[in-house]
């Protein structure tokens, strides 16, 4: 089963302000039917990153099944991470990166690298406030979560 997910995160006076993320998973049944889900959360304070990290982890988190996986995002901190292979990279140094510098938000990799682990992933990248309906929507959520009255607080910043 093919799922894609798509994914945006925002944060008000980055770092350390009120964030959120969103996700929308879709995938088409075997009847050509398709199926939906969104995603979203607050936090008190966070930064975008975190929030990038936290809208693919929710959503690969959502899949109750190893699936094949396209994930969509507009974090380049995100994408390039995989397909750039810069997480290798900080696996085979011991989460250190260029100058001997600790990789930031090693809670989040570590998250992301676990509920990938099951499922066959792809990370695509798309440009951000262009006008991608599924992106547009993802951006939406977070905003709005980042915005709400129900905001929790990220532990790791």
């Amino acid at each position: 089963m093919l799922v894609k997910i798509y994914t945006d995160g925002a944060a008000r006076g980055n770092p350390d302000g009120p964030g959120g993320y969103g996700t929308v998973l879709e995938y088409v049944d075997t009847k050509g039917k398709l199926h939906k889900k969104e995603l979203s959360q607050g936090y008190v304070r966070t930064t975008n990153n975190r929030m990038e990290l936290m809208a693919v982890i929710a959503g690969l988190e959502a899949l109750n099944r190893p699936c094949e996986v396209e994930v969509y995002s507009d974090s380049k901190y995100v994408v390039d991470a995989f397909n750039q292979h810069w997480v290798d990279g900080w696996l085979k140094k011991g989460w250190k990166r260029g100058k001997n510098e600790p990789v930031k938000n090693v809670d989040l990799w570590k998250r992301l690298l676990a509920a990938k682990e099951k499922h066959k992933v792809r990370f695509c990248w798309v440009k951000g406030h262009d006008g991608h309906p599924q992106n547009e929507r993802c951006d939406t959520l977070a905003t709005t979560a980042a915005d709400g009255t129900e905001l929790i607080v990220d532990e790791g910043v």
